[in-house]
């Protein structure tokens, strides 16, 4: 059975049962050139197809400032609208952000559907979320998102915002009920995701305790990311080289070469103008990024303009207060670009490049990880009695031991760990 949002929301939604003919549509402002336009709507097109829907056409227009009714101008819309009937397109999609009111007025003048570029990856997050949570954050961003631009269209049926003469009187009651009803869901699921959240967060602490270091890897949709956890933890997260195959985030268990362990999480991919809604509903989700000791920054060699995909996940990261965590990008599909991924990583100091399917680079990675980590950890000195083992084992589980030495009291062991871990052990330092 369908949740309220899909029963009253589900027909804005880009169709399942068939490829969608799509035009999309993007204005120029001041500051930004056409190049950066055609890039932006080439990932767009990316978007679209992932949602399950094809480009029939594309139509750009510069301007000042948008236009409060069309967004782009009147002549222009009326052009849309004769483009729309030469391609035979369904709907329309914008690169910019529309208000329910230029969404309304479109649809009115063009006869067909129009979304803008958050409502195409909102649509995505709905098919690809599979776990609880993400299913939850997914329905509170498309909530959020769809709740100003609910109308009662025609025969009573649930639409997007609509007003004015012939909207008033009993049609407006029960639509008042119905964005009610829509506001009691979006309460309900607010306080299941805080539930979920905080079930997370004892999650982290429990790791914490346990004294392992933590990496998370981050990176624009579509870099490599799952593919690296594979690589480095045979973890058999699900790879698709399209966008946003995957938004549940896994974490794993990483030997570094030195012998001590650190937990490898897996991160939702970026992508640029990320939809707001999406990065306040995935906070709860994103925090492994802000609580980690190193962030694993993956991007795509291979794509046409890796410093903005580079930028785009660095002011993701800043907005959910990651920003200043310490981060080693790796410029991954070497095995595709070899030389663009080699040069990028020189001009760089301290990146790397590699290749997550020929495995390309994954030892130095390895080793870098494993350097990075042990600046963040003490070298401790521990004298352990012989009859506690336990300890001894908890030494080499959460940490790296330099030597080990035996005395009359006991092992006295040196060994780099993390704070947490010689704080928990701190009976048996005898020096730090």
């Amino acid at each position: 059975m369908s949740s309220p949002y899909q029963q009253a929301l589900g027909e804005t939604l880009i169709e399942r049962g068939r490829r969608e003919r799509i035009v999309l549509v993007s204005v120029i402002f001041d500051g930004h050139d056409e190049l950066e336009t055609d890039e932006s709507l080439d990932e767009l097109a990316r978007l679209v197809d992932t949602a399950g829907a094809d480009e029939a056409g594309r139509m750009t227009q510069r301007r000042d400032a948008p236009d409060s009714t069309y967004y782009i101008g009147k002549g222009k819309a009326q052009e849309l609208k004769e483009l729309c009937l030469a391609v035979d397109a369904d709907t329309v999609v914008f690169d910019n952000e529309l208000s329910p009111a230029q969404q309304y007025n479109l649809e009115k003048l063009l006869g067909r559907t129009a979304l803008d570029r958050t409502a195409v990856i909102l649509d995505i997050f709905a098919q690809n979320a599979h776990t609880l949570e993400g299913k939850v954050q997914v329905e509170l961003a498309l909530l959020r998102y769809r709740l100003p631009r609910l109308r009662r269209g025609v025969g009573g049926a649930m639409s997007q915002q609509g007003g004015g003469i012939g909207t008033r009187g009993p049609g407006e009651t029960k639509l008042e009920v119905d964005r009610r009803r829509i506001q009691d869901r979006i309460s309900k699921l607010a306080r299941d995701l805080k539930d979920l959240g905080n079930t997370r967060h004892e999650q982290r602490k429990n790791r914490g305790r346990s004294g392992l270091g933590s990496v998370a890897i981050v990176g624009y949709t579509n870099a490599g990311k799952s593919s690296l956890l594979n690589a480095l933890t045979s973890a058999g997260v699900l790879v698709e080289n399209r966008l946003f195959a995957t938004l549940d985030p896994a974490t794993r268990r990483l030997a570094l070469p030195g012998g001590e362990p650190v937990l490898l999480s897996d991160t939702v991919g970026f992508v640029r103008r990320l939809p707001h809604a999406l990065i306040e509903s995935f906070k709860s989700t994103l925090e492994g990024a802000v609580t980690s000791d190193l962030l694993i920054h993956v991007v795509d060699a291979t794509a046409a303009d890796p410093n903005s995909q580079i930028q785009a996940v660095r002011e993701v990261l800043t907005e959910i207060g990651a920003g200043s965590v310490p981060e080693l990008l790796v410029f991954n599909k070497s095995d595709l670009a070899s030389e663009t991924a080699e040069q990028l990583a020189n001009e760089v100091p301290g990146s790397l490049a590699i290749s997550a399917v020929t495995g390309f680079g994954i030892p130095e990675l390895l080793r870098t990880i494993a350097d990075r980590m042990r600046s963040i950890t003490t070298i401790v000195e521990l004298l352990v009695p012989y009859e506690r083992g336990d300890i001894v084992a908890s030494v080499h589980r959460e940490g790296e031991v330099v030597s080990t030495s035996s005395e009359a009291k006991g092992l006295r062991i040196r060994a780099r760990l993390a704070d947490a871990s010689a704080g928990r052990l701190s009976e048996f330092v005898v020096r730090t």
